[in-house]
């Protein structure tokens, strides 16, 4: 593809018209990191948290924000996701949290957007509730891990 797909022959941005795309399969998945503080991720572990389970709001967050994607993103189809999950894992080497999603459907369009809405939102959960006891947490490396179905085929990021 050599050209913007939301942009139309006037150099306009529009929404692309789906009608005549062959229903398909099509999963995506997308994943983001965030470094915390050995405190604030012994108080997650632990459940200290005064706020509750972390990674269980993050997880709900995540899943909410894949179905609500096109209201946030201009551009973006509404979608009947038949599948969206929030994966949280912990590297506490690192004192990382890894946010880990995939969206699944079938349709005509792909899920890349609802996989990377999902881990942000999910990451910026984490934050959210964090804050109190961390301001200076980092989230990172937001990306699309991967993307299955469609016109252009499979993708997957080098490890």
């Amino acid at each position: 593809m050599t050209q913007f797909t939301h942009i139309n022959s006037s150099g306009d941005a529009h929404m692309v018209d789906v009608s005549e795309k062959v229903e398909t399969a099509r999963e995506a998945r997308a994943e983001a990191y965030l470094k915390v503080s050995p405190a604030t991720l012994s108080m997650i572990l632990e459940g200290r948290h005064h706020k509750g389970d972390v990674f269980a709001t993050a997880r709900i967050a995540g899943i909410q924000a894949a179905k609500r994607t096109w209201d946030l993103i201009p551009l973006c189809h509404p979608l009947m996701l038949s599948k969206v999950e929030v994966d949280l894992s912990v590297d506490e080497a690192t004192q990382r949290i890894h946010v880990q999603t995939l969206c699944k459907l079938s349709g005509k369009t792909g899920v890349e957007m609802e996989a990377l809405t999902a881990a942000s939102v999910a990451a910026l959960t984490i934050y959210d509730m964090c804050k109190a006891v961390q301001k200076d947490i980092v989230i990172e490396q937001v990306r699309l891990v991967e993307k299955v179905g469609g016109k252009s085929g499979h993708f997957k990021v080098d490890a």
